[in-house]
């Protein structure tokens, strides 16, 4: 499945990808999840300055079956079960060896225009150190959804000692979401939630939301401040909204920390200087994640976490286009909707 313009996709026919490598997997794809990058590609046609050009196939969360592998391959075999991790890092360069592969300078990411085609294909080809052996009783749906877990994972690793933390998430979205639940399980006291899907919030209600409201009917930073007078300690912008950014410093407490998370569609930020300045206030920025898959696949294999309330709505790999518009236009209090093959 292509995008093939501005919110245009179309099935196309294309030959099986073959591996080229001896350390290559060809995997047959079995779930992948939308994410909201993919939306960015498929309504915007780019994110920042990666540009899509047509046709191109996105997608970057999925989890699949082994069927072929490499004659190097040491770690699979044909019939395993696994998630995938779209990073692709070269291993050679500074980054790599200072134990940073998500900032590779010449990293390939899954579904990014400019480096590899994504995984919304019946099969894909991927090198060994990008697949990830998972157990029976882990779920297709939880393997997909173990790629934006971990950013939520690498996230609050990132950000403060999550013991007794007060800690703001503004944007539900799958993100949020995928913040929230390690969050609560590295032991934060109370969580405040923001977003304007009132579906979204009962949802954060149901996962441990200490509080939850609405930027669009409601004074969001005087409902937080009347329950947390002093301020939050931590403060997740994952919506990638210009007023969330300027909620976030108003809730954070004297020396408090915002962390990055959400993809605006805008090139810049912009913060009051005189607030950052008195607030001492710390800003962190995520890019993806770094070394946080496999915790991210023992915290699932473990129940640590549930993630099966993010997967909301089911499509066939032929109605794609409709997971699609339903993800874009936030139609149906979708969540994340997932592509069975």
């Amino acid at each position: 499945m292509m995008l093939t313009g501005i919110r245009k996709m179309e099935m196309q026919d294309m030959p099986d990808p073959e591996i080229l490598s001896p350390l290559d997997v060809k995997i047959k794809m079995k779930v992948i999840g939308v994410c909201g990058s993919d939306i960015h590609y498929y309504t915007k046609g780019k994110i920042g300055n990666q540009v899509v050009k047509y046709p191109f196939t996105v997608g970057h969360e999925g989890a699949g079956e082994v069927v072929e592998v490499g004659n190097a391959v040491k770690r699979l075999k044909p019939g395993d079960r696994i998630a995938i991790e779209p990073a692709m890092p070269c291993w050679q360069c500074d980054q790599c060896k200072t134990g940073r592969p998500h900032t590779c300078r010449n990293l390939r990411f899954l579904g990014c225009p400019g480096q590899a085609d994504g995984c919304l294909s019946e099969y894909i080809v991927m090198p060994e150190t990008s697949c990830f052996k998972i157990p029976d009783s882990m779920s297709w749906d939880e393997a997909a959804i173990s790629e934006p877990l971990a950013i939520g994972v690498y996230a609050v690793k990132q950000s403060i000692e999550m013991q007794r933390a007060k800690v703001g998430i503004l944007g539900f979205g799958p993100i949020g979401m995928s913040v929230m639940l390690p969050a609560i399980s590295k032991g934060a006291d109370k969580i405040y939630v923001t977003d304007k899907i009132e579906e979204r919030l009962q949802k954060s209600r149901e996962c441990g939301a200490a509080w939850a409201g609405n930027p669009d009917t409601e004074d969001i930073v005087a409902g937080i401040l009347e329950q947390e007078p002093a301020g939050l300690d931590v403060v997740f912008e994952c919506c990638g909204q210009q007023s969330a950014m300027d909620q976030a410093v108003d809730i954070l407490k004297p020396g408090g920390k915002i962390m990055i998370v959400g993809i605006p569609e805008t090139d810049r930020w912009s913060f009051s200087v005189d607030k950052l300045r008195h607030k001492e206030i710390t800003i962190g920025n995520v890019r993806r994640q770094n070394h946080s898959l496999n915790e991210t696949l023992d915290m699932l294999a473990n129940e640590k976490v549930n993630v099966k309330p993010m997967a909301t709505h089911r499509f066939p790999f032929t109605q794609t286009k409709a997971a699609f518009d339903l993800v874009a236009g936030y139609h149906d209090g979708v969540m994340k909707a997932m592509i069975d093959f």
